[in-house]
């Protein structure tokens, strides 16, 4: 077997794991997960805040209920996946890779959650 083939099949099983994991574990009342940092140190909320239970309540079919923990990781799944797909095509189709790969696309992903962050505070969303 090839490394590549080795490696898919370690991250594969990694996944269902944690995805595991995360389907059995309500973080809501969880110690086995771990709570946010920033959150306990400053009282604020950062980006990734309620993603854990975002993340358990779509494994469980409740888009609502994770869109209230946590939308921009919600709004965020499906670009994630056109990004493994982009990675997935890179050496027959590099244009995709190099057209998610730029400045101007990172720089704007960037400022939407450094805006997601600040409005999330404001609003107490």
């Amino acid at each position: 077997m090839g490394r590549r083939v080795v490696l898919i099949v370690l991250v594969t099983v990694l996944l269902l794991v944690v995805g595991g994991i995360y389907y059995a574990c309500d973080p809501s009342s969880s110690s086995l997960l771990p709570r946010c940092t920033f959150l306990s140190l400053t009282g604020y909320k950062c980006p990734g805040c309620g993603s854990q239970r975002a993340l358990h309540a779509l494994l469980h079919g409740d888009l609502v209920g994770a869109l209230g923990y946590n939308a921009m990781l919600v709004m965020a799944v499906p670009w994630v996946g056109y990004c493994l797909y982009a990675e997935t095509k890179r050496a027959s189709n590099p244009r995709l890779y190099v057209r998610l790969h730029n400045h101007i696309f990172i720089t704007l992903f960037l400022a939407v959650v450094l805006l997601w962050w600040v409005l999330r505070n404001i609003f107490n969303w």
